[in-house]
C-alpha cells in the first residue's frame, strides 16, 4: 500500500479529530466571501444611488431656477412697461398680463399682480380714485399704524379668481417678511423673492409660499419716485410641482426649504415612495433669495437584485461543499462512534463486574456473621435453622427492595413495611408508622432491615406483638441534612423482665448495626415495652453509586 503524503495525513487527522468543525469552517469561509461580495455590491449601489440623487437634485434645482428666472423676466418687462405710464390702470394691467399668456406659460405661480405705493396721508384719496375708476370700492387692510411710512396694497391681481380676490386691498408692507423683500428689491432695483410666508389667497389655510417683487419707478424722475411693485405670489407646493414638468423625480422625494433644512422652514414636500433617510441637498437661488432643495432616495434597506443573486449563489456553493464534507466525514464519525461504544461497553462491563464482586462480598460477609452469631446463641439444630431462616429472609426482603431501586436509595417506609409485613396481618395487633420521605443508601438499608427484623422477631415472641392489644410504633424524623433518627416503641405487651441475658438480636443491633451505621444504637428494655433509637446517615448518591459516572456518559 502506498504511503500517504504528509498533507494527506494531516487532512485525514483533521477530519478524524474535528469531523464537525470542517463543514462549519467551509460554511464560514463561503459566508465570509459572499458577505464581502455583497458588501462591495451594496457599496457600489450606494455610491450609484448617491450620484443619481445628486444628479436629480441638480436637475430639479436648475428647473426651479429656470421657473424663477422666467418669472423674474416677466416682472422686469412689466416694470419697464409700467414705469413709462403716468398711472397704472386696470385695462393697461390686464392687457399686459394677457400678452404674457399667464394661463398657459406662467406655471407654478398664483398669477401676477400690481401693488401701488401710497402715502398714509393719501390713503383716502387712493380708495376714492380706485372706486371711481373701477366702479367698485377697495378697503385697504390692515389699518396702517401711525409710524408707517408707506402703504403698498394689492391693487390688481390676475387671473381674476375667487382665491385671488381675497388678497385685494391687503397692505403687504405691513408684514415683516414681505416688507423686507420689497425694501431689498428697491435697493437693488431688481427682482427679489421673499422668505417663507402664507399667502393671503390661502384664507384660513396655512400652506407656505413666497412672493417675488420687482419695484417700478417713475420714468424720467430724479430722484427716483417709487410708483409701486409688480409682483408674483407663489404657492410653494405648486412651484415645486411645476419644476417636475421640466424634470421627473421618479419615486424619489423632494423637499424645498427656505435657506435652512429645518422643519419650521419647510416650504413644500413631495414624499418619496418609501422613506429611507438617504438624502442629498442642493442650493437653489430664485430672484436673489436662497432656497435649499432636498432629494430623498426611495430605495429602502432591501438588498439589490445583484446582491440577492450573490447571496443565493453563495448559499448554494456553501451547501454543496458542506454536503461533500459531510460525505467525507460521515464514515469517520461512524467509525469513531463504534469505537467509543465498544470502549464504553467494555468499561461498563468492568465496572459491573467490580460492583457485583463488591455486593456479593458484602452479602456473604453479612450471612457469615449471622450464621456465626446464630450458632453461638442456639442449643439445638432446629432452633438454629429457624433463627437463621428468619434472618436470611429479612436480608432477602431488603435485597428485593434494593433490586427494585437498582441498588439506589430505598425509602425508610418501604423498608419498615417489608420487614413488618408478616405481623401486620393480625387485626388484634396495631402497627403505626409515621415520618417524612427519607431514603437510605443500600448498605445502610441492609443494616436497618436486620435491626427491624430482630426487633420485630423479639416483639412477636416476647413483646407487644405476642398478645392481642399490643402496639408497635415506628417513627422517623430528620435531625439534619445528613442524619435521620428512627424510633421503635412497643406498648400494650407483657412486662419486660429486667433480669435477662443479651441474645443474638441485642448483639446484632448494638454491635453490628451500630458499626455499619457508624452511629451508636440506644436499645432499652423498659418494663412497659422495648424502646430502640437508631441514628442513620443520609449519604449522597456519589458516595455509594459506583456506576454514577458511567451512567452520565
Amino acid at each position: 500500500m502506498a504511503q500517504q503524503a504528509p498533507s494527506e495525513r494531516r487532512a485525514r487527522l483533521l477530519l478524524v479529530d474535528h469531523p464537525r468543525a470542517v463543514p462549519v469552517a467551509i460554511f464560514l469561509l463561503i459566508a465570509a466571501i459572499t458577505g464581502l461580495g455583497v458588501f462591495a455590491i451594496e457599496n457600489g449601489e450606494h455610491q450609484r444611488e448617491n450620484a443619481e440623487l445628486r444628479e436629480r437634485a441638480q436637475a430639479v434645482a436648475s428647473a426651479l431656477e429656470r421657473r424663477g428666472g422666467t418669472t423674474a423676466s416677466y416682472l422686469r418687462a412689466g416694470a419697464a412697461f409700467f414705469s413709462s405710464v403716468a398711472e397704472v390702470s386696470r385695462p393697461q394691467f390686464n392687457r399686459f398680463v394677457s400678452n404674457l399668456r399667464v394661463d398657459s406659460d406662467y406655471r407654478g405661480a398664483e398669477g401676477i399682480g400690481w401693488a401701488a405705493r401710497v402715502r398714509p396721508d393719501d390713503l383716502g384719496a387712493f380708495e376714492e380714485a380706485y372706486g371711481l375708476a373701477e366702479g367698485q370700492s377697495i378697503s385697504v387692510f390692515p389699518v396702517p399704524s401711525s409710524d408707517q411710512s408707506q402703504i403698498v396694497p394689492v391693487t390688481y391681481l390676475r387671473p381674476d379668481t375667487e382665491r385671488n380676490r381675497r388678497a385685494i386691498g391687503y397692505d403687504m408692507y405691513s408684514e415683516p417678511v414681505r416688507r423686507e423683500a420689497m425694501d431689498a428689491s428697491v435697493r437693488i432695483s431688481g427682482p427679489i423673492a421673499s422668505g417663507r410666508l402664507v399667502l393671503r389667497q390661502e384664507g384660513v389655510g396655512s400652506d407656505p409660499g413666497f412672493i417675488m417683487y420687482m419695484p417700478v419707478f417713475q420714468d424720467g424722475r430724479s430722484p427716483r419716485r417709487l410708483k409701486g411693485f409688480i409682483y408674483s405670489p407663489f404657492n410653494a407646493a405648486e412651484f415645486l410641482s411645476s419644476a417636475l414638468e421640466l424634470e421627473t423625480r421618479g419615486e424619489k422625494g423632494l423637499r424645498l426649504y427656505d435657506q435652512d433644512v429645518t422643519p419650521e422652514r419647510l416650504l413644500a414636500e413631495l414624499p418619496p415612495a418609501q422613506k429611507t433617510g438617504l438624502t442629498v441637498t442642493e442650493p437653489v437661488t430664485v430672484a436673489g433669495h436662497d432656497f435649499v432643495l432636498e432629494v430623498e432616495s426611495a430605495r429602502g434597506n432591501t438588498l439589490s437584485k445583484l446582491s440577492l443573486l450573490t447571496l443565493l449563489f453563495g448559499a448554494l456553493v456553501a451547501v454543496l461543499l458542506i454536503v461533500v464534507a459531510r460525505l467525507l466525514t460521515r464514515q469517520v464519525i461512524e467509525d469513531r462512534a463504534s469505537l467509543n461504544w465498544l470502549e464504553e461497553q467494555n468499561s461498563i462491563r468492568n465496572v459491573l463486574t467490580r460492583e457485583l464482586n463488591h455486593r456479593v462480598k458484602n452479602t456473604l460477609a453479612n450471612v457469615l456473621s449471622i450464621i456465626a452469631l446464630t450458632r453461638r446463641r442456639t442449643d439445638s439444630l432446629e432452633g438454629f435453622a429457624d433463627a437463621l431462616d428468619g434472618r436470611i429472609r429479612a436480608l432477602s426482603a431488603t435485597h428485593d427492595l434494593l433490586t427494585q431501586s437498582e441498588w439506589g436509595t430505598t425509602p425508610i417506609r418501604s423498608l419498615v413495611e417489608a420487614e413488618m409485613a408478616p405481623y401486620a396481618k393480625h387485626s388484634d395487633r396495631l402497627l403505626e408508622m409515621s415520618g417524612p420521605d427519607v431514603e437510605l443508601a443500600p448498605n445502610d438499608a441492609l443494616s436497618l432491615g436486620l435491626a427491624i427484623h430482630e426487633l420485630a422477631t423479639n416483639a412477636a415472641k416476647y413483646g407487644a406483638l405476642s398478645q392481642p392489644g399490643g402496639n408497635v410504633s415506628v417513627k422517623w424524623e430528620l435531625l439534619s441534612d445528613e442524619l435521620a433518627k428512627i424510633t421503635w416503641l412497643e406498648s400494650g405487651g407483657p412486662p419486660v423482665p429486667q433480669q435477662r441475658s443479651a441474645g443474638f438480636g441485642t448483639n446484632l443491633i448494638e454491635k453490628i448495626v451500630a458499626h455499619e451505621l457508624s452511629n451508636p444504637v440506644d436499645l432499652r428494655f423498659d418494663p412497659s415495652g422495648v424502646q430502640c433509637t437508631v441514628i442513620v446517615p443520609l449519604r449522597k448518591p456519589s458516595e455509594f453509586a459506583i456506576r454514577a459516572a458511567q451512567n452520565r456518559k
